[in-house]
């Protein structure tokens, strides 16, 4: 696992909660639920690559 990836997440983590919270105060609730989900779409994007390499690994050690 590399630094870049979180410094990635925590990157898109933050601009998301900014235009969430820009969103919100301006009465724009539909908005900014669908900035979060897509946020989260995002960051599960970037780290599904690490996740096929959790299982990998975890199959290797287990045997399976």
């Amino acid at each position: 696992m590399d630094i870049s990836l979180i410094m990635k997440v925590a990157g898109i983590g933050m601009i998301v909660t900014v235009v969430c919270q820009i969103l919100n105060k301006a009465g724009r609730d539909e908005q900014a639920t669908l900035v979060s989900l897509t946020g989260i779409v995002v960051v599960l994007i970037l780290l599904i690559g690490e996740i096929g390499t959790l299982f990998s690994t975890i199959r290797e050690v287990f045997g399976i």
